[in-house]
């Protein structure tokens, strides 16, 4: 088959893209199909820009955001030779309009079959304080939230502290703030504001990070997250050493299974396709908590998907060709 991958985009999850495309690249073109790169904001990768990308590497932060806002999506992305003529383009975008329903809309409107969620179930599960609505009524647990503005009243009588402070439309971790002290909840209110035009205050649960991987409706093993720092953030997302991850996790039987049937559930309710992947806090007393959903999960060598993949023998190679093939078929 001819598949191109879309990495890199304009996000600030940029770098990690771009290892995620790299990966899946080599894995499709092991498996005999003819791979071409497309970066959304820039346009086709040859063969001397993709070895310099492979030099380059995921960096222990994200890019500089001024950087990420100056960059757009190409507005003739699906006139280009390699995106039209392509017979499934490969989603490897994170966060951003590669994520948030943007290009997938675009792709719907030029009729060109792609990886992952439509353009609707994208938007919603992008979207923080709509998908835990969604989730809440399809009997998901989820952690209590305010949206900013919230006074500090507000938050100390709704939720307590510790609270999280999240931009309502980024993943990685990108612009996160663990709150402690009251007095730290304006500051990390306002850096969250520098990533998103919303911002969402959750209660913040103690507990064990899982996490649940799908291919298309089957869940996959349920695998813990042991970070070195308090939570899963963006180093310790992509830096080696920096987090320890179980598949399957060491966890009752019982809880395991609790996980993949609401992470399946969460997943119909928000109409996701692909390898969309579910992240749980499971507090001391084996309740499940549904912090957020990825509808385009990281494919690095350090990502957790593809690890829950290799738990139950699929190879990345074949985990790739797989969600292809659930594109092909849609």
């Amino acid at each position: 088959m001819k598949i191109t991958v879309l990495l890199g985009g304009a996000s600030s999850e940029r770098d990690v893209s771009m290892a995620s495309g790299l990966r899946i690249a080599d894995a499709l073109r092991s498996k005999g199909h003819a791979v071409t790169l497309v970066d959304p904001a820039k346009g086709p990768i040859d063969a001397k820009a993709e070895r310099e990308l492979r030099e380059r590497g995921v960096k222990t932060a994200p890019p500089a955001l001024e950087e990420v806002q100056a960059l757009t999506i190409l507005p003739a992305l699906t006139q280009l030779p390699e995106v039209a003529g392509a017979d499934v383009v490969f989603l490897a975008l994170h966060g951003g309009q590669g994520e948030d329903g943007t290009i997938q809309a675009i792709l719907d409107m030029a009729g060109i079959r792609y990886t992952g969620s439509g353009h609707l179930a994208s938007a919603l599960a992008m979207d923080k304080e709509l998908s835990k609505i969604v989730l809440r009524a399809a009997g998901v647990g989820t952690p209590d939230w305010l949206m900013a503005p919230a006074t500090s009243e507000e938050v100390s009588a709704k939720l307590g502290l510790p609270v999280v402070v999240k931009p309502s439309k980024e993943g990685s971790s990108v612009g996160l703030t663990v709150v402690k002290k009251i007095e730290d909840l304006a500051p990390a209110i306002d850096e969250a504001f520098r990533h998103d035009d919303e911002v969402m205050i959750e209660k913040f649960i103690p507990g064990r990070e899982l996490t649940v991987g799908m291919l298309g409706d089957e869940p996959l093993p349920v695998g813990e997250i042991i970070p070195k720092h308090e939570i899963y953030d963006y180093e310790c997302k992509y830096t080696a050493g920096m987090a320890e991850e179980v598949f399957p996790a060491d966890i009752p039987e019982a809880v395991a299974e609790d996980a993949q049937r609401q992470a399946r559930l969460a997943c119909r309710a928000l109409k996701l396709g692909g390898c969309p992947r579910v992240d749980f806090r499971m507090a001391a007393d084996g309740s499940l908590y549904c912090l957020e959903v990825n509808t385009l999960p990281g494919m690095t060598e350090l990502s957790l998907i593809p690890q829950a993949a290799a738990a139950v023998g699929i190879s990345f190679p074949d985990f790739c060709e797989r969600i292809v093939m659930l594109a092909a078929e849609r």
